[in-house]
């Protein structure tokens, strides 16, 4: 993509498709990292002087030192619908408004964590490799056996909009589902999606399957560890779609090799990715995919079209369509 000099530079952290992009054309210009970043690019380190807006990922920690090293920064547009990987408070102080992608990936989101709650329930990871390894003699009527849905229990650990997509979809399969959060919803909300609260430990104490749904803040970094592990039925199953840092990773080790819990899916990981040498991963109760909650094609054009809104409105001084800290404009005043 190219511009004239004039044309405020934007740092894309990470290569995209070409078609996601378009709405840029003449309005920026861009330098652009790899497909794959985990972190700022070396590549990108001498545009920061110069950048007016980054489009970053979850992978790309902007932090305080990253923004004193760009002092014309006007936009940090994350094409996520997290924002953990960014120092809200230090851009809100530097007047520098952050963009999200809210809403765009509640149902792919809800939809992998019923894929893999169902895959999990239903053991297919072990059935699988059995059959592909040869250990599939004839059918068996003890071999492989699973956990009933209908009529079972699901604990929602956050019941914002993903959380009320996956009780939706649980429905269908007869789950009971009760839910725990800070903040209770109103109670005709209740009523419709056929929703119990309940308080974290009884949650954790009930539940057949816990399919975990927070941000990651302060008060959620490590929200399961082995007391809570413990305290989960030793039948049941835990899933985790929304950050890594909510699960302690030593303390899901040892809860699965001692069979405090019956198996855990995990799309996030601490860290993440997680290095392929974990012992996670050899374990046949655990099921570990690499961060795709969001991974549909529309999903993620739609994402990164938000992101694009997001970052053309803060190059032009307007007011972003999705604004995690919109307290920003007041500051700018």
């Amino acid at each position: 993509m190219t511009g004239t000099s004039e044309l405020p530079l934007v740092i894309l952290t990470h290569s995209l498709p070409e078609e996601w992009l378009h709405s840029l054309e003449g309005h920026c210009r861009i330098v652009r990292g790899p497909w794959d970043a985990t972190y700022l690019d070396p590549s990108l380190e001498a545009y920061l002087d110069q950048a007016e807006g980054i489009f970053c990922m979850l992978t790309i920690k902007v932090d305080r030192n990253l923004l004193e090293r760009a002092p014309s920064l006007r936009v940090v547009s994350n094409m996520a619908v997290g924002y953990d990987n960014i120092d809200v408070p230090e851009c809100t102080r530097r007047g520098i408004p952050v963009g999200f992608t809210p809403g765009v990936l509640t149902d792919a989101t809800a939809d992998l964590a019923m894929a893999l709650l169902l895959t999990m329930a239903r053991r297919l990871p072990e059935a699988s490799q059995d059959a592909r390894g040869g250990r599939w003699k004839t059918w068996s009527p003890a071999g492989w056996l699973g956990a009933d849905l209908n009529g079972a229990t699901l604990g929602i650990v956050g019941m914002g909009k993903i959380g009320q997509a996956v009780t939706q979809r649980a429905r269908g399969f007869g789950l009971k589902v009760i839910y725990s959060d800070t903040s209770r919803l109103a109670s005709e909300m209740e009523q419709r999606l056929n929703v119990t609260w309940k308080p974290f430990e009884e949650l954790l104490e009930t539940s057949d399957f816990i399919s975990i749904h927070v941000p990651l803040t302060s008060q959620t970094r490590g929200l399961f560890g082995s007391h809570q592990l413990r305290l989960m039925k030793p039948t049941a199953i835990l899933i985790n779609t929304s950050r890594g840092p909510v699960v302690q990773t030593d303390a899901l080790l040892k809860a699965l090799q001692e069979n405090w819990i019956s198996g855990a899916a995990l799309d996030v990981t601490d860290p993440e990715p997680l290095p392929a040498n974990h012992p996670l991963y050899t374990l046949p109760n655990c099921l570990i995919v690499p961060h795709i909650g969001s991974a549909t094609r529309e999903t993620r054009r739609r994402m990164a079209e938000l992101a694009c809104q997001n970052l053309l409105a803060g190059l032009e001084n307007k007011p972003l369509p999705h604004c995690v800290n919109p307290e920003v404009y007041q500051v700018k005043q």
